[in-house]
């Protein structure tokens, strides 16, 4: 059983805007020009504070009212685009970034931010274009890659994918472990898809030696089953749970494989925590489905609320 892949992790960045006050000459209006731009830069800069306080509305806002004083005020199209994908707004971020590129056609955090709108809205392969455009203007950043390799996997296209993710992996920094160990996981899910459990193994090893958390343990656990090491599956899956004891998926995993082993009130156990978990959680199929699992297990005795 496969962990289903995270859609989106990525680093988003907002673009400074810079203030230019050097060559104003004094024709007729240049005054209410001057105070036009400084009101524009002091509305982008309240979108900015907004922005990094996760007001991701008052941000659209204030960006906006940026846009009725400077029309032309590229940076603020750029950020309103990545404020509106906070607020799942993408058509919206897209015709933002398509503005914000018609000033700046070499503005790569547009194209990654198009991008990203693009992979929300499942339009995987005009993201896939946005990220490689961002590869003809920046060819090492490593954020494209990984992105494409995302929209790459999602289109089935493992083997492009793995090319992706390995590209990113060199181009990211060695120190940057939060990124190494995401890459290393997702190009892990792309070797298991394709069945490669010794290179998936591998992968999500060092995905764990950079960050060990619940999305690395189980992945791994996911491959030593296919493996057929339920020793190690088991293990992983315990490790999984020490990191998240509130992961229903984990628990039933579990469950099924110590019901393989034969460890049947163990089995039964952890599969009263996953219907629990889901049940908490409002997964209304998954906890019914586990109930059935456990009535074919032990019919007589099933007591779960």
């Amino acid at each position: 059983m496969k962990h289903k892949l995270r859609k989106l992790i990525s680093i988003l960045s907002l673009t400074i805007a810079l203030s230019l006050c050097i060559g104003l000459f004094a024709a007729p209006g240049w005054a209410d020009v001057l105070l036009s731009n400084l009101s524009a830069k002091s509305w982008f800069h309240q979108g900015i504070e907004a922005f990094q306080n996760d007001r991701y509305e008052s941000a659209v806002e204030n960006f906006g009212q940026a846009l009725e004083q400077d029309a032309e005020f590229a940076a603020a199209y750029g950020n309103r685009c990545l404020a509106q994908i906070y607020l799942e707004n993408y058509a919206d971020a897209v015709t933002d970034c398509d503005r914000a590129l018609s000033f700046n056609p070499n503005d790569t955090e547009a194209y990654l931010n198009r991008g990203l709108a693009h992979h929300q809205a499942k339009q995987y392969a005009e993201a896939i274009a946005d990220f490689s455009q961002l590869l003809q203007v920046k060819p090492h950043d490593y954020r494209a890659y990984y992105n494409r390799g995302l929209a790459q996997t999602e289109l089935s296209a493992y083997r492009e994918a793995i090319v992706d993710y390995g590209e990113a992996l060199r181009q990211a920094s060695p120190l940057n472990h939060a990124a190494q160990a995401e890459i290393y996981t997702d190009r892990g899910l792309a070797e298991l898809f394709l069945e490669n459990q010794r290179e998936a193994i591998a992968d999500f090893t060092q995905a764990i030696q950079f960050s060990p958390d619940i999305r690395s343990y189980y992945n791994r656990g996911c491959a030593y089953h296919q493996q057929g090491n339920s020793v190690a599956a088991l293990s992983d899956f315990s490790q999984a749970l020490q990191h998240d004891p509130t992961n229903g998926q984990a628990y039933l995993s579990r469950g099924l494989i110590r019901h393989e082993m034969g460890e049947l009130q163990a089995a039964i156990a952890d599969l009263q925590q996953a219907a629990d978990c889901f049940c908490h959680q409002g997964l209304l199929l998954a906890y019914q489905q586990t109930l059935n699992l456990l009535q074919k297990i032990q019919p007589a005795e099933i007591a779960i609320g």
